[in-house]
């Protein structure tokens, strides 16, 4: 005789199995405006929290190479450097001697091993861009109009870099500063078409002949040069006075 009990039993085990199976999606920041920026010291180096969640990637207005737009999500959150990797950190300097101006005329390699020897890893491009846009996807860290006074751009730059702390009033959503203007940033990434996918060999670290992405640095006398939508590319040996980096890691660490 089949009791009431027994369907209570059998319902307990589905529920309990249906549970044992679901794994929570995180919490999502909806808009730039609700996160508050969270700075730690990894090493003596100070980095900024950049939190799950999801945006749009490249500019159906931008340059060739920005499109499709397309929607990129982060499950989990990771850690971008607060600032450019200086010469100070680095431990020498590029064309510019200043201390606490960034470490450019560095090829990718440098850039990259650098990053590992802090137990860090150079930004994929994804990550570099969502860390300079955030979940409303601006154009620029500080929102969608271009403002020349939070920027070191090719009309004010003087034929030099400025010192890595520079523009805090043009800091992104999770408080990373210059993600456009002073020097272009090497990602970790491979030059491939949209839309982004981590997963089709752009993020092979062994390929050594490719050419890599760098981003966010001096823009260009073409405003679109200057969005944290555009991207450019060069060979991974390329020395630049104005391309350096900076450095990002997993939650884990």
């Amino acid at each position: 005789m089949f009791r009431w009990w027994h369907c209570l039993f059998i319902i307990s085990i589905v529920a309990c199995s249906n549970q044992s199976s679901f794994v929570p999606r995180p919490t999502y920041f909806q808009h730039n405006a609700d996160f508050t920026p969270i700075i730690r010291e990894f090493d003596g180096v100070e980095m900024v929290f950049v939190p799950a969640g999801c945006f749009t990637m490249g500019h159906e207005n931008g340059r060739r190479d920005e499109v499709p737009e397309h929607q990129i999500c982060f499950d989990a959150p990771f850690w971008i450097d607060r600032y450019e990797v200086s010469n100070a950190q680095y431990g020498s300097s590029g064309a510019f001697q200043e201390p606490n101006h960034p470490r450019e005329n560095i090829t990718w390699f440098e850039a990259r091993d650098h990053c590992l020897s802090r137990g860090a890893r150079l930004p994929t491009e994804a990550e570099w861009e969502y860390a300079a846009r955030g979940p409303d996807s601006w154009l620029y860290p500080w929102g969608n109009e271009l403002d020349y006074s939070r920027v070191t751009f090719d009309g004010n730059f003087n034929s030099q870099t400025v010192p890595v702390n520079s523009h805090p009033d043009g800091a992104s959503w999770v408080g990373a500063y210059n993600m456009i203007g002073n020097v272009w940033e090497w990602t970790s990434s491979l030059y491939a078409p949209y839309p982004y996918n981590p997963n089709d060999g752009r993020e092979d670290l062994n390929n050594t002949t490719d050419r890599r992405v760098y981003r966010g640095g001096l823009g260009s006398y073409i405003d679109y040069g200057m969005t944290a939508s555009a991207r450019f590319r060069a060979d991974p040996n390329t020395r630049d006075w104005f391309i350096g980096f900076r450095c990002a890691r997993s939650q884990q660490h």
